[in-house]
């Protein structure tokens, strides 16, 4: 594995830490500050919007800089982002912070995609972007749940302040292991944008925001789930956690090494799947064992459609791939976003903390229609056609 890859893991670790580190203390951070559970879940929305909002736009504005550069300075504004939601003094400073930290995700696994890609051989892609997002799965499996365990011991401020040292070391590891890689001559935000004519690189970021928005219905809010439903103690849901980012993990290597073979049936399995396991999850959560399996499979199943989205866009976007990447990880915390406020809602109405599984498992089944229809449309459309829209993305754009 090159030591690039080594890096930019590094700097997934600590940003997927604070991404999914906030479910396990949402209920001691809404006690806090005096607010009800689903008015905490806006510390996820808020932060996934901020991903969604910062993709693009610290993409547009790093498109002068080299890409280890920008990589540097996202990690600088993710520490910012991670100190003030340690600080906070009021929920709307804590909501600051965390829109703040998110504004370098986005670009960091974006930018981190092309770079991971550049690193390896054309057949090797999604392989590497998989080993990328390694650091992602196993924050949830270390970072995570040691975060949610001292967050419930000495406090969550505590947890973001750690978080932000991890960001330290990520920057560290950016700045001594990533190779000068300035971006291509001849690429601009033109070209980027381009990119978007592609109606197959649309549709697969409307998978992206779909399919993972589905984890993120049931996630958000497992800790009330588990222990008002299942009957889990407070203590418990750092190793539901565990579980969670286990499975992400296991998805991750699941998509990682098949995304290469055949991406699309791959889609469908997970995104099937994934459909079926959050429905059933609305009677498993009332069986400890059966909740604990299901928060297992919602991570496997969930995580596993991230090389292939992430690939097929990449695939899409050949010759303008930055800004494209970029938003697809927005595409993603969109889904988040979404996923997490419709939880909201319907726990607010009144259908209790199961009822945000059943969200999950009609944005996935939507996602899934996405995925067959992309298809269906690929091979309808005549081959000259297809040849000449992927020609035309490949040409660079001088100035």
């Amino acid at each position: 594995m090159p030591l690039a890859l080594l890096a930019l893991t590094i700097g997934a670790f600590g940003i997927g830490t604070t991404e999914f580190v906030i479910m396990g203390l949402l209920p001691g951070i809404a006690a806090d500050y005096g607010v009800s559970i689903p008015t905490a879940g806006l510390l996820v929305t808020g932060y996934a919007l901020g991903v969604v909002v910062g993709a693009p736009l610290l993409t547009v504005l790093g498109n002068k800089v080299s890409r280890k550069r920008m990589l540097m300075l996202l990690m600088g504004l993710f520490v910012v982002g991670n100190l003030l939601s340690a600080l906070a003094p009021s929920f709307g400073v804590m909501l600051t912070g965390r829109v703040v930290a998110s504004l370098a995700h986005g670009s960091f696994f974006g930018i981190g995609s092309v770079v991971a890609a550049g690193l390896v051989a054309p057949d090797k892609k999604a392989g590497a972007i998989a080993t990328m997002f390694t650091g992602l799965t196993v924050a949830n499996i270390v970072g995570v749940p040691l975060g949610t365990l001292i967050g419930q011991a000495i406090g969550w401020r505590t947890t973001f302040a750690i978080v932000a040292a991890l960001g330290v070391v990520g920057l560290l590891g950016i700045a001594r292991l990533v190779p000068a890689m300035p971006r291509p001559e001849g690429t601009r935000l033109r070209g980027e944008l381009k990119a978007f004519r592609n109606p197959q690189v649309l549709l697969a970021m409307a998978m992206t925001v779909l399919g993972f928005g589905g984890v993120f219905a049931a996630i958000t809010y497992i800790a009330p789930m588990t222990t008002e439903i299942a009957g889990y103690s407070e203590g418990a849901v750092t190793w539901l956690l565990v579980l969670f980012g286990t499975g992400m993990f296991l998805g991750n290597l699941l998509g990682g090494r098949f995304a290469d073979r055949a991406l699309m049936p791959l889609l469908y399995t997970t995104l099937g799947g994934l459909a079926v396991v959050l429905a059933l999850f609305t009677v498993t959560a009332h069986d400890k064992v059966l909740a604990a399996l299901s928060v297992l499979l919602v991570g496997a199943l969930g995580f596993a459609t991230v090389p292939p989205l992430q690939k097929r866009v990449l695939d899409q976007a050949h010759g303008a791939p930055t800004l494209a990447s970029a938003v697809n990880i927005g595409a993603f915390n969109l889904g988040n976003a979404l996923a997490a406020w419709l939880g909201g809602i319907v726990i607010a109405a009144g259908f209790g903390y199961t009822a945000p599984n059943w969200v999950g498992a009609l944005l996935a089944a939507a996602a899934l229609g996405l995925a067959l229809w992309s298809a269906a449309l690929e091979r309808r459309a005549p081959a000259g056609k297809a040849e000449a829209v992927e020609a035309g993305a490949r040409v660079p754009v001088h100035h």
